[in-house]
Formats: C-alpha cells, structure tokens, sequence
C-alpha cells in the first residue's frame, strides 16, 4: 500500500463536503451522497487498518515532499488505524439516524456538509503527526461540532452550542499555548522527533528546558477538557439535552475520545519519561470520574443526560486503564474506546428515538414514562444496550471490563478495583431503572407514541455490533494487544 493512502480517510470526507455544498439545493441527493461518502471513507480506513496490522508496519505521509520533521506529517499506526476506523463506523451510522431522524437540524443545507467536516477533523486529529496540525484538527471538530448543535430544534440548542464552543476554545487555547512553549523549548513540533529529544533531555538528566513543564501541563489540561475528564465535564449534561441526537451521540461517543487519545500518545509517546507522573494523576482523576460520574447519572431524571454522566463515568475506566499503562493497560482502553463508542452512541439513538415518539418532543423521565409500552422492539435494543454498558455478558461491554479488571488484579490495586466495581454495578441500577420506567411502568393516560419519529436502523446496526464483538470479540482484543505493544516498543 502506497503512503499517499493516509490522505485517504481525510481528502474523501473533506471533498465529499465540498461537493455537498454544492448539492444543497438537492436535499435528497446531498444526504445520500453524505452516506456514500462516510462510507467510501471508511473503506478507507478499514483498508488502512488491515495493512497495518498485518504488516506491523506505519505509514507516513510528508505533505509537499517535504522530510520530516518538517512540513506536515499524517502517521497511520496501529494505535492511530483502530482509532479512526471506530470514529468513521460511528459517523456512517450517525448518518444513518440523521437520514431516518425528524430532526429540524437535517433540513438545513448546511448540516451534512459541516457532518462531513466534522469527519475530518476527528480523523485528522487521529492522523496528524505533529502538534500544530493537531490544533488545526481540533479548531475544525470544535466549529463543526459547535454549529450542528446549534441546529437543534430545542429552544436550548443555541446556548449549548456557545457552551460548547467556548468551553471547547479554551482547550484550543492551552493547546496554542502548548504548541508555543514547546517550539521555544525545542524548536520542533513533529511529534516523533520532540519525543526523541525529550527523551533525549530526560537520559542526559542536565534539566529540562524552563518552558517545558509549562507546556506539559497545556497539553494535560487540553486533553482533561476535550475528553470531558472529570472536572472539566460541566458542559456535557446540557449539551446531551439539547443536541440534535445524531450530534450528541458522535459527541459523547468519538468526540470524546480524541482527549482519550491524547492522553495515550502523552504517556507512551510525547512525555514518556514521565509517565509515572502523568500516569498517577490520570487514576486519581479516572476514579474520582467513575463515581462521580455513576451517581450522577443515577441521580438524573433526563434519559439523555443520565447518559452524558455516563459517559464521564466510562472515561474514568479508561483513565485509570491509561495510568496503570503497560502494553496491556493500552490495550484495555483502546477496547474500552472501541466498544464505548458503539454501545453509547446506539443508547443516545435510543433515547432520541424515545424522545421523537413522545407527545412532548423530550427524552425527560416523565414524559416517556410508560411510552415503551408500544414499542416493543425498542426496549429490545434498549436491554440489550444496557447489559453492554454494565458490562454484561454476551455483550461487548464485559469484554472491555474483564480486561480492566485483569489488569487491576495483576497489579493488585485492589482498592480502584473496589471503586470501579461499585460504579459497574451503579451503571446497570440505573440503566434498568430507565428499561422499567419506560416499558414496565403503566403509561398515563396522556401518553401515548406518536406514529411517526425516527428510525431504529442505526441504533439496530450499533446494537448487533457490541452482540458481535462480545461474542467474537478476539479480533478487536487481539488488535488492540498489537497497539499496545506497537505503542512501548
């Protein structure tokens, strides 16, 4: 395989924008077309990631011809491959929902061309090699992400997205920040050949440069936000509630993820020597979030919030999987990534769905309270997505905390263990709590399903995923292993 194909996954989604704008006096024609593009795109990605893999080789691409480290550099390594082929999955099936949703916000012209970017920027937040691009990748996910929030057809969609915007600013700006004091310390922002000199600086043990820790903690505070860490995940509940559901599912889903990401190439890559440092803060933080995060979500009473607290708890897990590192710990979050992506979009879908069938357009307890009575189908996928993001068996969620839990036992951190055990426990209390208020509890007298609303394809399509990957789930393990490993060598 050619290098010139780590272009792919970016130019096919960032052309297919393109040409969408041009398509948007053709509304029908410019949503398949979005659909064939993410789909031609995850091709891509997937063509990407099995060369990778099996090789057990990167590719690099150099923009212009120029040698690195210069110029701008996209690097498909067996961390960056898993990653975006997940983002892209999601994103196909997040258009998938748009196309069947009632949503106002797919009426707009606009609204599958800015989708479409917002595909790149995560993609290329995946891909880029140095931290300047990177930046530029963020700014490009934070417009997008922001102006389809504001899309929603909720009176609160406009302040979510200014919420989220400025939120997600202040992340760039530390980024800009870190990007400034790490040039002025070494002159270089590839991220290879910066890691080699820390490396480097680190071994000779004369110092390091005086911005250097400065800049260090830019980058640990851009990715805390970016991955709506605790306590910098404040904005998520409101956004959730407010989100078209097609935006907040890829918000909470892969969105979040490129903060996770960050974290991994921090302690494997970037500032490997210290690790140690970074590693220990990420537990405290990962478990403080698993809690806070659990309780938070069974003390809500919005289906889509409780899932936005959710997703704070199920970042801690990863956190604390990052901190514990090693080739297995690596390993543990890429699964723990992959899976909650899946499974998180796919309950966000549900409660949209929920929501569209309500006499009331929302996804608040009282108002679909009883409404599953009628739809059968939905509460199928709804169990089923539940007994995933507990973590039961057959679904992939078990998978992703067996490996957890194998890696706290084999370094006998018996007390995270204990709190993360609490909180995997917490996570299905209130997911079947939901399940019942919805199907089990009879409705009242008002409320009755609307005929129409959104379809179930999408959700139908994650749901049968995380069935899949928890009954044949040696491939992803088995690639992720490979990740971690490829990431210490």
């Amino acid at each position: 395989m050619n290098a010139h194909n780590v272009l792919l996954p970016i130019i096919i989604p960032l052309t297919g924008a393109g040409v969408a704008m041009l398509l948007r006096g053709l509304p029908r024609a410019q949503r398949w077309w979005t659909l064939g593009t993410l789909i031609a795109s995850l091709a891509a990605c997937v063509a990407l990631l099995s060369h990778v893999i099996s090789t057990g080789k990167s590719l690099n691409f150099q923009l212009g011809g120029w040698v690195a480290p210069f110029g701008i550099s996209l690097v498909a390594d067996a961390l960056s491959v898993i990653m975006i082929v997940m983002v892209q999955f999601v994103m196909v099936t997040g258009c998938i929902y748009a196309l069947g949703a009632n949503d106002v916000a797919k009426r707009y012209s606009v609204f599958m061309p800015i989708f479409l970017t917002l595909t790149v920027g995560l993609t290329g937040v995946m891909l880029t090699g140095d931290t300047f691009n990177l930046f530029v990748f963020m700014e490009l996910l934070v417009i997008s992400a922001a102006a389809l929030t504001a899309m929603s057809d909720d009176r609160s969609g406009t302040e979510a997205a200014f919420k989220y915007f400025y939120i997600s600013q202040l992340a760039t700006i530390f980024l800009l920040a870190a990007n400034g004091l790490i040039y002025m310390s070494y002159g270089t922002l590839n991220m290879a050949d910066l890691a080699q000199r820390i490396r480097a600086d680190a071994q000779a043990g004369a110092g390091m440069p005086p911005m250097f820790t400065m800049a260090m903690v830019c980058f640990f505070a851009t990715f805390m936000i970016k991955s709506a860490a605790f306590p910098f995940h404040f904005w998520q509940p409101d956004f959730h509630a407010a989100a078209p559901t097609a935006v907040s599912a890829m918000l909470s889903s892969v969105v979040v993820k490129s903060g996770v990401y960050g974290f991994i190439r921090m302690t494997t890559h970037l500032f490997a020597p210290f690790a140690p440092q970074l590693q220990q803060v990420l537990i405290v933080i990962g478990a403080i979030g698993v809690i806070y995060g659990g309780f938070s979500a069974y003390g809500t009473h919005h289906a889509k919030r409780m899932f936005a607290y959710s997703t704070l708890a199920q970042i801690g897990f990863m956190l604390v999987s990052i901190g514990w590192g090693g080739p297995l710990g690596i390993a543990a979050a890429i699964v723990f990534m992959v899976n909650h992506a899946l499974v998180k979009s796919a309950m966000l879908m549900l409660s949209g769905y929920l929501a569209s069938k309500a006499p009331v357009k929302s996804a608040s307890f009282e108002v679909i309270k009883g409404l599953g009575k009628s739809l059968p189908y939905a509460g199928v996928l709804f169990f089923l997505g539940s007994m995933a993001l507990a973590g039961l068996p057959p679904l992939n969620g078990f998978i992703s905390k067996m490996l957890v839990f194998r890696l706290g036992i084999e370094q006998a951190q018996w007390g995270i263990l204990a709190t993360i055990g609490v909180a995997s426990m917490l996570t299905l209390v209130y997911t079947m709590r939901t399940f019942q208020w919805v199907w089990f509890v009879p409705p009242e007298a008002k409320t009755k399903a609307k005929s129409g609303g959104d379809a179930l394809l999408a959700p139908t399509i994650l749901v049968l995923t995380c069935l899949a990957l928890g009954i044949f789930g040696d491939p992803l393990v088995n690639i992720a292993m490979q990740a971690g490993a490829w990431v210490y060598r």
